[in-house]
């Protein structure tokens, strides 16, 4: 099995001198996991919710997930074979890009691999998200508004009038597309007819053995 090797002093002074310590506890916390935990995991996070995340670290209360700070991350971990604090840690280092995290713990390959895949859950679009998806509305009647939204939904972009009472759509409108940035209008318009074109997914990106 692979041997820990010998912890080295590690310097942070190339970062603001304000919140120094708490980067400096986190390198400590994440090299005592390392001692204390059997698997470690690389994940990323599609659609970040920081409630979801809380509701999984609730459910996974006997590991203990790094998230957001990628260069202390792999700081901690070791960027090379020389710095890294256990054998191969160094190439979960290479990895950490984007919006990722690792999660220390003791259970099986085979728990976390499904946990992972079936950890899909959909949510209210918001503004700075990707769209997931098309949105597209045909024109007529939005019976699902009240008369007085009217003058509110021409705001938000869409080309409507009212008829007889009834708000109206007066021709297609797209939303918003598949891959682009969601404006705060965009956003407000799916969460008002009520389309979920945001996923929030992890995905296990890699595995470690660190007894």
């Amino acid at each position: 099995m692979p041997k820990t090797k010998r912890f080295q002093k590690i310097s942070l002074t190339q970062t603001k001198k304000k919140g120094l310590g708490g980067k400096q506890q986190l390198v400590e916390d994440i090299r005592s996991c390392v001692e204390k935990y059997s698997h470690l995991y690389l994940f990323s996070v599609q659609n970040m919710r920081s409630n979801k995340l809380k509701s999984i670290r609730n459910e996974w209360k006997d590991s203990r997930f790094f998230l957001g700070k990628n260069r202390v991350i792999a700081i901690a971990l070791g960027r090379s074979k020389e710095s890294e604090c256990r054998e191969n840690l160094h190439e979960i280092s290479k990895r950490l890009k984007g919006q990722c995290g690792i999660v220390f713990t003791d259970k099986t390959k085979e728990e976390v691999t499904k946990y992972f895949e079936k950890h899909i859950e959909s949510d209210y679009a918001r503004s700075g998200n990707n769209a997931t998806e098309t949105v597209i509305l045909q024109p007529g009647p939005l019976e699902q508004f009240p008369f007085n939204m009217e003058p509110y939904l021409r705001q938000l972009g869409l080309p409507t009038s009212l008829q007889r009472g009834v708000v109206t759509l007066l021709k297609e409108h797209t939303v918003c597309k598949e891959g682009n940035v969601l404006t705060p209008e965009e956003a407000r318009l799916l969460v008002m007819i009520t389309v979920f074109p945001l996923i929030f997914n992890i995905i296990n990106k890699g595995h470690l053995n660190v007894p």
